[in-house]
């Protein structure tokens, strides 16, 4: 049996929002550290468009910053200004002239930005989380000593930070995205709300399940004033990455309340990402995760939204799962990074068999080498 009839499925459309993508393989956010000066530049539009004429049904963005941040990714993109918003509308446009879609994702890192770094600097505001609690690990390889991550500032009113989702959002349709994601997974802003350890916080954001979803609902429902239905929502349960992880059961009641009550805010799609021992971190010998099925115990609860899953899923069962109705599409993260033409690759029956040139996975060979581990992967042969 081919690989083109094991995957069929993947090559229906799909409506998401009020947008209609034409197959089922998207392309998940995944930071590359390509934009100096965090302005988005013709080495990312390369990128995207080799992605987008390869077949990406919809492409999700790499996490664009809502605010100046000192991250340990120091040429990421940003999205909070008129000329970033002009620099995402090239590569949104020429992703349009290729027949996909694409959102931004937005992104704000919270306690895991580092109070030294120079954009952190720049931006002469303080590291804000929800709470004044240092994640363990970290490696700013950018800074003297490479430090790892510190004690955050508590923020004193968490809407301030929410309205920097919807002012990013303004910059997102200014550029001409199909509709954006937001970042509620591996412990950046929104995850360290949800959780007990991250959020000590004894007011209206803090303590119950409730309490801690309402941080992430009220970015979705800002968001949504600029984009309607064409918002969505990245999710990591099972946690591990960047320090968070709850107990099973108050994993399973805080992520339950809140898939519940973002689904029904009206999304375009809720994405889950399973369980990942890549995205684990090991704490005193043990792994950080909650491992579960993260598909089992959530998808049943979205009754209006899209499903997509992530991490570790091949076109094989990607398309089983969509037969099967437990899904409505993948997500593909690292294989896009390597192919370039990935879906086409899955419609045509051809192998994923690029080499990831990883010494180069998140910068060039210098700042006027951008492309290489970047816009040099190879096609396959047709």
């Amino acid at each position: 049996m081919s690989t083109t009839s094991t995957t069929s499925a993947l090559f229906t459309p799909l409506k998401i929002g009020s947008t209609t993508i034409p197959n089922r393989i998207t392309m998940s956010a995944l930071t590359r550290n390509r934009a100096p000066g965090t302005i988005p530049n013709d080495i990312m539009k390369e990128y995207y468009v080799q992605r987008a004429r390869g077949g990406a049904g919809l492409i999700v963005t790499e996490g664009a910053l809502v605010t100046r941040q000192g991250t340990e990714w120091p040429h990421a993109p940003g999205i909070w200004s008129s000329e970033q918003a002009a620099g995402w509308k090239k590569i949104v446009d020429a992703v349009h002239d290729e027949g996909s879609k694409i959102y931004a994702q937005l992104w704000h890192l919270g306690r895991v930005s580092h109070p030294d770094a120079p954009e952190q600097k720049l931006a002469g505001v303080p590291v804000y989380a929800p709470s004044a609690v240092a994640a363990e690990g970290g490696l700013f390889r950018h800074l003297p000593g490479k430090p790892g991550y510190v004690t955050p500032t508590a923020v004193e009113d968490p809407s301030t930070l929410v309205k920097l989702y919807k002012d990013a959002a303004v910059f997102a349709k200014e550029a001409g995205f199909d509709g954006a994601e937001l970042h509620g997974a591996n412990g950046y802003l929104i995850t360290q709300f949800f959780d007990k350890g991250s959020n000590q916080r004894t007011d209206k954001w803090g303590g119950s399940a409730e309490n801690r979803s309402r941080f992430g609902l009220e970015v979705i429902k800002a968001v949504k004033e600029v984009f309607g239905e064409n918002v969505s929502i990245k999710l990591s349960p099972a946690g591990g990455y960047n320090d968070v992880g709850m107990p099973l059961e108050d994993t399973i009641e805080t992520y339950s309340y809140f898939i519940k009550e973002a689904d029904k805010l009206g999304l375009a799609y809720i994405e889950l990402m399973r369980y990942s021992a890549k995205l684990d971190v090991v704490v005193d010998g043990k792994g950080r995760a909650t491992q579960h099925d993260i598909l089992e115990t959530y998808a049943p609860l979205i009754k209006n939204s899209k499903v997509f899953v992530n991490v570790d899923v091949t076109p094989e069962e990607g398309a089983t799962l969509i037969s099967t109705k437990k899904v409505d599409a993948i997500a593909i993260g690292f294989n896009w990074i390597t192919h370039p033409d990935l879906a086409k690759r899955v419609k045509h029956g051809k192998p994923l068999d690029n080499y990831p040139d990883i010494p180069h996975l998140q910068w060039g060979k210098d700042e006027k080498d951008l492309a290489v581990g970047y816009t040099t992967y190879p096609e396959a042969t047709y």
